[in-house]
């Protein structure tokens, strides 16, 4: 196990530990420092679909949404990992006859969507796989439409040497005070270039993203202002109705997001604080433990927040017959 990380989560079944969740938490200030870690804050993470309300800053940049008369629902899909239910289907349909671009232009592949009804119900209709289908494409659908406003060519968008790439690397790199050359990149599964930044600058751009006003270029802030704000009136459009993101966007006083392989960023309004956390066994399924944990150790206020994350994923054990067989348990402590 890295060095980078601590025991998490545990998990018992029949009083004997069965399963440890390791990981690493920042915790910033409105100036970066970080004030609360669990773990190394330096580890080197890669945003997965945490990147995504960043990568959609050029696009609100140009206001695109307005360029192709989206509505709010449709726009906020351009930071969504959206699981494929029906209305997030008919929004991506939606957005594919405004913007005149052809499904098959999408660089992401063909699959089924993520929730397991709608998977279900496409099966039910024998209905093949489709790129609209994945989790991303409301984002290539974004950097899809830039291209095509800005002129740029709609059929390379997704490599790193292209303009819509080489935009959201230079915005990513100013929100977390970095230079780009300092930013390592690899390949994310729906194709696109997916970044990398230490857990506590993951900490310090859902911080920019939660409170704009730390965000000096005035561009950039009303980007951000403009994404975050879809993210907040959408939240179930980023996600789906049963799951963390869409669960912590219905509080206005949150900016969140999370990414595959156990990434997640969270920003607090009221409270000028950013929260960063990396599971390094990649299991989604104790994001609601520890995010929860996290707010009530920082003495959050809105309690419907956490009871939400618990509904979702309790911390009690049970089998596939639903008789509790075990618990889960936070056993992270915050240092600084």
């Amino acid at each position: 196990m890295s060095s980078s990380f601590i025991p998490l989560v545990e998990e018992y079944r029949g009083g004997v530990l069965e399963n440890v969740h390791y990981g690493a938490i920042s915790v910033v200030d409105e100036t970066g420092k970080v004030i609360y870690q669990s773990g190394n804050p330096e580890h080197m993470t890669f945003l997965r679909s945490a990147a995504k309300p960043f990568q959609a800053l050029p696009g609100m940049k140009r206001k695109i949404d307005e360029v192709y008369g989206l509505t709010g629902k449709e726009a906020a899909l351009f930071a969504a990992s959206h699981r494929g239910e029906a209305f997030h289907i008919e929004a991506l349909e939606s957005i594919l006859k405004k913007t005149g671009i052809a499904e098959s232009q999408l660089h992401c592949c063909s699959t089924y969507p993520l929730n397991e009804d709608a998977k279900a119900d496409r099966h039910r209709n024998q209905e093949a796989k489709r790129r609209l289908f994945h989790n991303c494409s409301g984002k290539h659908l974004g950097l899809i439409g830039l291209s095509k406003h800005m002129g740029w060519d709609e059929d390379t968008y997704y490599q790193p040497d292209h303009p819509v790439q080489q935009e959201i690397m230079t915005s990513l790199a100013y929100m977390a005070d970095v230079p780009p050359s300092s930013i390592p990149f690899g390949i994310d599964g729906c194709g696109l270039p997916v970044h990398a930044l230490p857990l506590h600058k993951i900490a310090l751009i859902y911080l920019k993203l939660a409170c704009t006003d730390l965000i000096a270029d005035v561009e950039t802030r009303a980007a951000a202002e403009r994404i975050a704000r879809l993210m907040n009136a959408n939240p179930d459009m980023i996600a789906d109705t049963k799951f963390v993101c869409s669960a912590l966007l219905k509080d206005d006083n949150l900016a969140a997001k999370g990414g595959a392989k156990g990434v997640y960023g969270i920003g607090l309004r009221e409270e000028r604080i950013g929260i960063s956390l990396k599971v390094s066994d990649g299991s989604e399924q104790v994001w609601p433990c520890i995010i929860a944990t996290i707010l009530e150790k920082l003495g959050y206020g809105n309690q419907a927040t956490i009871d939400r994350l618990y509904e979702l994923v309790p911390n009690v054990i049970v089998n596939d017959g639903g008789t509790v067989v075990g618990e889960r348990k936070p056993v992270f402590s915050f240092g600084m």
